[in-house]
């Protein structure tokens, strides 16, 4: 394996396959937030996902990554600021903080996406399923203690 394995041009099928995984995250934690009705719920999740994929396949795609690997770097930096920006959108309302865990399941949600799109489906798919743990699992041990 080489140091920039799953950082080189693919098919469009991989891209794909790429985008369907970053959405696949992005709909647990979606769909965990909807359940419970909250204000960044599926939709927002989604296109979280699919907007932090996109903007981190385009360097690669391009070849960019192949000349500086900074090129990726800024990219993921300006995705997670982004997305902390959206997630600070869901925390103000009617001038209080509120859905802080929103607000982080937002910035997961892009997280996720990163991986995907750089061909880590496992991590992916692996810290999709620790998000929904820790929002609906721990939510109940939270309620207890």
């Amino acid at each position: 394996m080489t140091e920039l394995s799953g950082l080189t041009p693919v098919g469009i099928g991989e891209v794909v396959l790429r985008l369907g995984c970053a959405l696949l995250g992005s709909l647990v934690i979606g769909l965990e937030r909807e359940s419970k009705e909250k204000a960044a719920g599926l939709r927002t999740n989604l296109l979280v996902g699919l907007g932090a994929a996109m903007v981190v396949i385009v360097p690669i795609q391009v070849g960019a990554v192949q000349q500086s690997v900074d090129v990726l770097g800024r990219s993921i930096q300006g995705v997670m600021t982004g997305a902390g920006f959206v997630g600070a959108g869901t925390v103000f309302r009617k001038n209080r903080v509120h859905g802080l865990t929103s607000a982080a399941a937002v910035w997961v949600s892009a997280a996720l996406s990163i991986a995907a799109a750089c061909g880590q489906w496992q991590l992916c798919l692996i810290g999709a399923a620790i998000a929904w743990i820790v929002l609906r699992i721990l939510d109940n041990v939270e309620k207890f203690v």
